[in-house]
């Protein structure tokens, strides 16, 4: 079981609270979690990654072991600790500005 905090804008749009578990087949990449997460909340497509390109929308970081995950390729793997649930895979939104 993957454990993923999103934030309160998706969390609310999803209409959950906290953090949500996903259950992911085989290897545990980006690509493999979002697919589960958007696969359980089908209102979250196209929010964390565009519709066509399945690319991370601008804006949107990726964190797990306080590491940034963001310009990691989908398909490399994910911490152990994120694998085995000890750690959550974090999706934040980030800010910019002037």
């Amino acid at each position: 079981m993957i454990r993923v905090v999103l934030p309160s804008h998706l969390r609310k749009l999803a209409r959950v609270d906290g953090e949500v578990k996903v259950d992911v087949e085989g290897p545990v990449t980006q690509r493999s979690v979002l697919d589960a997460l958007e696969a359980r909340y089908p209102m979250l497509r196209g929010t964390i990654r565009d519709h066509v390109t399945h690319r991370r929308r601008p804006f949107v970081r990726f964190f797990a072991c306080e590491q940034d995950l963001s310009h990691e390729l989908p398909d490399a793997p994910l911490p152990d600790a994120v694998a085995i649930g000890a750690e959550p895979f974090l999706v934040v939104g980030a800010m910019a500005g002037g």
